[in-house]
């Protein structure tokens, strides 16, 4: 049986053995194979670069799929687990990344990170000026990048190397001569974020980006983080509206405060924050964002259903406009994120069940939409010619066509026991970097192929 110098680890280890022990006459195999399955996979999750404590409460959460008692300590202990990871350790003798440490940097890059969307302001831009749209994902993004280098105890070398995609969306977002009410400037504002959050994902994983398991961990810290972040920002309204009722007492109106200082900062730093919290938390409790899935897929598949049977009932054509395209982009991709996150909260050697034949149905429709989206933009072209937005929509919505016919072929093979469910999360995975390659594309040729108009 595989033992650990750090003592920490062993003392929680016995910990899990008495609790296991005190529930044995009721529960479970005996207790002492269950520990040899949960050292071995602490030795491979430290094997792997985690921390001792991480890979502890990563292997007592995978020993909940083995045994109720596992589980059933993962849940009594949340809150003491969930202490270990935000709080400072007791401990003098940890190494320098421990929770306290990672508490301050954390705060330093939120802090740094609020100041940086206030830095043009310096050299009298506004708010409202273009230059924070193009710009607005350069203020937080390296930073991000910078925190998981930090945590991940990269080297000097790794970190110029991220260093460059930032530094060339920073040359592409503002070397061109971008027109006035630009269409190339509001795609380019649209598409560095998606380009550059492919270099936060290296950041994030290293060398495990290369690895399905590892893209797909990034997956769900992505969509983790859209679900803190909308939280925070709940939060922060809550708090913005509190402040401009509190100054409108005393007869001082506050708008300057909320729209120049509260809202951007808060915006730019909530980032870090949520980015924090979920690496903190979640490996103590599920990611919320799969449990989630199993939620909206129902009500995104009937959306679309409903919208085709209108559609086809009165007999209206899609409204070609951008808004209208962006819409239905995002609409796209919220179905192929459900898709990725429904792979992410199923075992990959279960059976078919009846929600698979729900997701494959929300494919089918998305594909549909995708289909008469493409047929609009088609049409719209070949009557007024090419313009940036149209030919902007018309790539994704072919790199979204590609990506559900071929799920929606896989999901029918696996609802039909032809090939299995890692097909799918394998083809998931390993499309993902044709999103960020398309959005580079659009933020560096886009501009100069269409005169910066």
């Amino acid at each position: 049986m595989t033992t650990f110098a750090d003592l920490p680890l062993e003392e929680q280890i016995a910990q899990w053995r008495e609790y296991v022990r005190r529930r044995q006459a009721l529960h479970g195999p005996d207790a002492e194979e269950l520990e040899g399955h949960l050292r071995d996979q602490l030795a491979a999750l430290i094997e792997a670069g985690l921390a001792a404590d991480e890979a502890f409460l990563v292997a007592v959460k995978r020993m909940g799929s083995l045994d109720t008692l596992s589980r059933e300590f993962a849940r009594a202990h949340s809150e003491r687990l969930w202490k270990q990871l935000v709080l400072a350790p007791d401990s003098a003798d940890e190494p320098a990344n421990t929770a306290g440490a990672e508490t301050l940097v954390v705060l330093i890059l939120a802090v740094a990170a609020a100041l940086a969307i206030k830095a043009p302001a310096l050299f009298g831009l506004r708010i409202d000026n273009p230059f924070y749209a193009r710009n607005a994902s350069l203020f937080v993004m390296p930073l991000l990048a910078l925190y998981f280098l930090w945590k991940r105890g990269s080297g000097l070398l790794c970190g110029l190397w991220l260093a460059l995609p930032f530094v060339a969306g920073a040359v592409f977002a503002n070397v061109f001569p971008f027109r006035k009410s630009s269409d190339t400037q509001v795609l380019t504002a649209l598409h560095l974020p998606i380009a550059l959050w492919l270099a936060v994902g290296f950041a994030y994983l290293r060398s495990r980006w290369f690895a399905n398991d590892g893209r797909m961990n990034f997956v769900r810290f992505s969509g983790e983080l859209v679900i803190y972040y909308v939280l925070i920002g709940l939060g922060g309204g809550v708090l913005t509206g509190f402040t401009l009722m509190m100054f409108r007492a005393i007869d001082m109106n506050a708008q300057w405060l909320a729209r120049g200082w509260l809202i951007p900062c808060g915006a730019m730093a909530a980032v870090i924050i949520g980015a924090w919290l979920v690496e903190a938390k979640q490996s103590v409790i599920e990611n919320m964002a799969p449990v989630l899935t199993r939620l909206f897929t129902p009500l995104f598949t009937v959306l679309l259903l409903v919208f085709l049977a209108t559609m086809a009932w009165t007999g209206r054509p899609i409204n070609v406009q951008r808004e209208v395209l962006i819409g239905f982009d995002l609409l796209l991709v919220l179905v192929v994120g459900l898709v990725l996150y429904a792979a992410s909260a199923r075992e990959p050697q279960a059976q078919p069940d009846l929600f698979d034949g729900l997701q494959l149905l929300l494919v089918v429709s998305a594909l549909v939409v995708d289909g008469i989206a493409l047929a609009a933009i088609a049409a719209r072209i070949s009557e007024f010619g090419f313009t940036p937005n149209r030919v902007a929509a018309l790539g994704e919505n072919l790199i979204l066509l590609v990506n559900l016919v071929w799920s929606a072929w896989l999901y029918a093979g696996f609802l039909r026991h032809r090939s299995s469910f890692a097909a799918l999360e394998r083809w998931q995975i390993g499309y993902l970097p044709v999103y960020s390659v398309w959005a580079a594309v659009v933020v560096v040729i886009f501009p100069p192929l269409f005169g910066y108009r």
